[in-house]
């Protein structure tokens, strides 16, 4: 595959996924592959890069677009837990475009903690505010103040990307294996009569 197709495929994938995962592996016959899904585990030499894109707004109205660009927001949640499911609840209620960070790991806590929130959740981020806890009333203030409507203004063909790990795990490189270094003399050919080392006539 040549730069020109990689770099295409490249900018279809950061323009479908906002937040995602890419991979880049070389398969047994060595194709290099890019795709956002896990390589086979007989795949070579495989790279692993998170995709932040900026939001699509395009297809947004214009309130809503201008919020969003200004102070974009980010819920953390973990598993079994009736708050964060309130707080999803009232951000898809009331229409709120956002991404979703899980936090079930020790890496996850870290992440968490590295943003400016404690081991309360669910955790919200709109723009440099931050709130733990749910609290409806908080939270519908804080986003009134960030300038998002009262009321969902969202296209019904809208989506909000897949929830993924507050830190993504990133796949071991594989060990290269050190290849021996041979000095250019070496693999030049021997002289013939007078010539200098590697030319024969």
């Amino acid at each position: 595959m040549n730069k020109r197709w990689s770099w295409l495929l490249l900018s279809l994938l950061f323009s479908v996924n906002a937040h995602a995962q890419l991979y880049k592996w070389v398969g047994q016959d060595g194709k290099v592959t890019y795709s956002d899904t896990p390589p086979p585990a007989s795949a070579k030499k495989v790279e692993e890069k998170a995709i932040t894109a900026a939001p699509v707004t395009s297809d947004l109205p214009f309130e809503l677009a201008k919020a969003m660009k200004a102070q974009p927001v980010t819920l953390y949640t973990t598993s079994k837990c009736n708050a964060c499911d309130s707080a999803r609840s009232l951000l898809n209620a009331r229409g709120i475009p956002y991404a979703e960070k899980t936090v079930n790991s020790n890496e996850d806590i870290a992440r968490l903690q590295q943003v400016g929130g404690d081991k309360q959740l669910p955790f919200l981020t709109v723009g440099r505010n931050k709130l733990s806890g749910f609290e409806a009333e908080a939270w519908n203030i804080l986003l009134g103040n960030a300038g998002y409507p009262e009321n969902s203004q969202l296209p019904a063909s809208y989506r909000n990307p897949p929830a993924q790990a507050a830190a993504p795990k990133k796949l071991a490189e594989p060990k290269a294996s050190a290849a021996p270094v041979q000095d250019a003399a070496s693999d030049s050919l021997p002289a013939a009569g007078n010539a200098p080392p590697g030319f024969r006539f």
